[in-house]
């Protein structure tokens, strides 16, 4: 048994290198053969081909499967890396559209302050609103110009279409603005087309109403209301709003200033105004001559 598994091994050397010897010639025979340029080689190898190639889809199948796995791999990376770009480019044009809207508010603001018609003798300056103080118990605003801009307190202020209210405290950069609808605020004002006089009086509520009609009769809901420049408080003609009724029957005003969004005001300059010196200036009367001031003064026996 040893003596035969040892022929075995013998002849299984030999063998296996005679093999290997024709395969090498095979393949390099194949190799000429393939290299032979001739059209009659030309239509045995294409013979060839055609009887060989298809009967070996099954063998190729996992080969194109995994060409097309690669392929779809990288067009994967690619999308992703095109989405991420994307999303970096959403990011960027939302902010952009942000800042785009708002310069778009700015500027339909400010062109609404240009729209305003106001007394050719009346000039103006355009301040920023930089915080409102709106409460139940006080109305008012802080914007960005002051005593070094020339404001002075009592003038009038209003957004690109009415009154908003007046400058009641002056610092060197800002000022602060008392709404209408503020408690404190009494503005003379008429009625058009009528004519009646009356006063808007502030009670913290965003449509303040109507006091001292001379003839209620005479005034209807939408009629007109401006500055009447009674007590020189304002100037004439200012637009306020329009005559409203509560559901008590109370006559109000619909400001036709937005106190919603008060972004810019402009300040007129009237040079023409007395001077308010203190905020019961804007309700009371002047003071008394100094004569009359010296005779209450003197004793009886003077």
């Amino acid at each position: 048994m040893a003596r035969h598994g040892s022929q075995s091994d013998d002849y299984a050397g030999p063998l296996k290198r005679l093999l290997l010897a024709v395969l090498l010639i095979c393949l390099f025979g194949l190799f000429i053969f393939w290299r032979i340029d001739s059209p009659r080689v030309e239509r045995f190898r294409a013979q060839i081909v055609d009887a060989v190639i298809p009967g070996f889809d099954w063998a190729m199948a996992p080969v194109t499967g995994a060409v097309k796995i690669l392929r779809d791999f990288q067009s994967y990376q690619r999308i992703h890396d095109q989405n991420q770009e994307l999303r970096r480019e959403l990011r960027q044009m939302t902010a952009w559209k942000e800042a785009a809207l708002q310069l778009e508010q700015e500027n339909a603001r400010l062109r609404d302050l240009n729209n305003v018609r106001l007394d050719p003798r009346l000039t103006y300056i355009t301040g920023v609103v930089l915080a409102d103080s709106g409460s139940p118990f006080r109305q008012s605003a802080l914007i960005n110009v002051g005593s070094r801009d020339g404001i002075v307190d009592g003038w009038a202020t209003m957004d690109g279409i009415g009154l908003v209210g007046r400058i009641s405290g002056v610092g060197a950069n800002t000022s602060r603005v008392i709404l209408l609808t503020d408690a404190t605020s009494r503005i003379p004002a008429t009625i058009q087309p009528s004519g009646q006089r009356a006063l808007v009086v502030g009670d913290n509520t965003a449509a303040p109403p109507i006091d001292f009609l001379e003839n209620p009769d005479q005034v209807r809901p939408g009629d007109r209301i401006v500055t009447s420049g009674d007590g020189e408080v304002f100037p004439p003609g200012l637009l306020i709003g329009q005559v409203a009724q509560d559901p008590g029957g109370r006559l109000r005003v619909r400001l036709a200033a937005d106190y919603e969004r008060l972004e810019f005001l402009r300040v007129l300059r009237d040079h023409g105004a007395r001077r308010v010196t203190s905020p019961s200036a804007l309700i009371l009367p002047e003071a008394a001559p100094a004569a009359d001031t010296a005779e209450a003064t003197e004793t009886p026996d003077g």
